[in-house]
């Protein structure tokens, strides 16, 4: 799987090429690149991302860190015969070619900003109680630092599980 620029993403498009975003259901549903498939890098054990009559597949994700991570895996869940790509730089650069994508601000944002932007808080909020109430005060970000350590090494992140059942995240649609 060969980079290929944001532009010439979009001339293979023109000519029948099919994008895949392999990010997670929520980022789809916030943002996308119009006509792409979704094909979350989660799915890949499960179903193949390929369809009958695709002959070249462009795979994306945020950055293309993601994509380039998963390289591998990707390649070998496509049948042989089939041209793969990596969409250089993601979405991001896709945006920053002044190409266009699909905005959908009733869809909420991505679980993990979400995650970044609680614990973000929460790590803040208990410096400053900390300094300003009682140093019993930084046991609150000594936890939430725990718990996204144990995040990271188990791979289970119970802040997302609570987000995930927020009402303003129930209405996400891919």
């Amino acid at each position: 799987m060969s980079p290929i620029s944001p532009e010439r993403a979009a001339a293979l498009m023109r000519a029948g090429a099919v994008l895949v975003d392999i990010r997670e259901r929520d980022e789809h549903a916030r943002e996308k690149i119009g006509g792409a498939r979704h094909h979350a890098v989660s799915m890949l054990d499960r179903e193949h991302p390929a369809r009958p009559g695709d002959s070249v597949l462009i795979f994306h994700c945020r950055s293309g860190a993601r994509t380039r991570q998963h390289a591998g895996h990707i390649a070998t869940a496509c049948p042989a015969g089939i041209e793969t790509y990596i969409l250089d730089g993601g979405i991001d650069a896709w945006k920053k070619a002044g190409l266009p994508v699909v905005l959908d601000r009733s869809q909420p944002i991505s679980i993990m900003r979400q995650v970044q932007i609680v614990a973000g808080s929460l790590v803040l909020l208990g410096v400053i109680l900390g300094v300003a109430v009682s140093p019993g005060f930084y046991a609150l970000s000594g936890f939430v630092g725990a718990g996204l350590a144990f995040a990271g090494i188990s791979g289970f992140c119970g802040m997302a599980r609570v987000l995930e059942l927020m009402p303003w995240n129930r209405t996400s649609q891919a």
